[in-house]
């Protein structure tokens, strides 16, 4: 019986995890209709490159006979770390390689002290939400996908600029205000890549983004400040913004202007959740 074997990742594993990450990412969603996350081999390997360079990631590689069957990243730059993506070759499905790497990264979030553990899940996808759900996550929102051409419209009153290393403090005020806790981590890696935007309104920070992409996050104090955010982008970068679908307002917006829905997905908690009082755009993180 072949075993599985469960080891940390290194950057020598980015071309073999990328693969198994596009294959298994293709396979599910052509199963069910859908255009893959990954659109190309290239664009996985680079992505699994970058991760598992990068201090502020933990990754966990599974093996069987000598040959990489999965993987799986935990993104601990914050308190509450995000999990994603996990994957696992289409010919390993079925033989528990899944539960072995969430329950990895959860054994280390316990370790870590993380007071809470996030993940978005394809709503498609019924068997990952099911694993989730039995390792203990519950399902907080449901979240719209949206692409399309760029909105490029401005909101009286609202300044949208670049990210300074001098507004980590206000940014993170906020995100605490709205979320309960800041994810300085991100921002500061944002704010160094260049990526990362702020809106002002009336003098104030308002509102900030890492990015108006799928691996990126956006808060504001109100809809238009997240509006504003999003009217800026010159393009929606990977599958497309994340919208809750209870942001009514804001769906209806981001409708209206062009945008359309690529698929339906669900932001899935473990631990510390507290209802956002102000307006967001999660990750596919969280």
């Amino acid at each position: 019986m072949n075993t599985t074997m469960l080891r940390p990742g290194t950057p020598a594993d980015a071309e073999a995890c990328g693969e198994v990450c596009f294959a298994a990412f293709s396979a599910i969603a052509a199963a069910h209709g859908f255009p893959s996350d990954f659109p190309s081999n290239e664009m996985a390997i680079g992505l699994m490159s970058m991760l598992l360079g990068h201090p502020g990631w933990y990754s966990v590689v599974a093996e069987r006979d000598g040959r990489v069957v999965g993987s799986n990243f935990l993104d601990v730059r914050s308190s509450v770390f995000g999990v994603g993506p996990i994957s696992v070759a289409p010919t390993g499905q079925d033989n528990s390689v899944g539960r072995a790497l969430m329950q990895d990264v959860l054994d280390v979030s316990a370790q870590r002290g993380a007071p809470g553990v996030r993940l978005v899940q394809s709503g498609y996808h019924n068997r990952s939400f099911a694993l989730y759900a039995k390792l203990g996550f519950d399902a907080q929102a449901t979240l719209a996908c949206l692409q399309g051409p760029p909105i490029g419209v401005l909101l009286p009153g609202r300044e949208v600029r670049p990210a300074l290393d001098a507004d980590v403090s206000a940014c993170n005020g906020l995100s605490r205000r709205v979320h309960g806790h800041d994810r300085s981590g991100e921002l500061r890696d944002a704010i160094s890549q260049g990526a990362a935007l702020v809106v002002e309104y009336d003098g104030r920070l308002t509102g900030y983004s890492t990015g108006i992409a799928f691996f990126a996050h956006t808060v504001g104090e109100t809809t238009d400040d997240v509006k504003a955010l999003i009217g800026s982008a010159d393009q929606f970068a990977g599958p497309g913004i994340l919208v809750p679908a209870e942001n009514h307002e804001l769906l209806r917006w981001c409708l209206t202007n062009g945008l359309h829905v690529t698929q339906l997905m669900t932001l899935m908690t473990l631990g510390l959740y507290k209802r956002p009082t102000g307006a967001y755009l999660p990750s596919v993180l969280y």
